[in-house]
């Protein structure tokens, strides 16, 4: 299982899945982040948190943890 986590600077992956429950799965999909929807990953932090990518036209910042959560391919 590959995760957004995984995907290096540069590349574009496609969600597959969103683990995960509650409220913060409610947030992330709220944040654009659904099944299908590419994301392309623009820079990483130094220590790896957060993970800033573009999704749907527009800038997002997701901590490494949830960054876990989004299963991709």
């Amino acid at each position: 299982m590959k995760t957004l986590k995984d995907i290096k600077i540069g590349e574009t992956a496609t969600v597959v899945k969103l683990h995960g429950n509650g409220p913060v799965r409610r947030r992330i999909m709220d944040m654009g982040v659904t099944k299908g929807a590419a994301v392309y990953v623009r820079k990483v932090a130094p220590l790896g948190d957060p993970v800033e990518v573009t999704v749907r036209g527009y800038e997002l910042s997701i901590r490494k943890g949830d960054a876990e959560m989004i299963e991709v391919s």
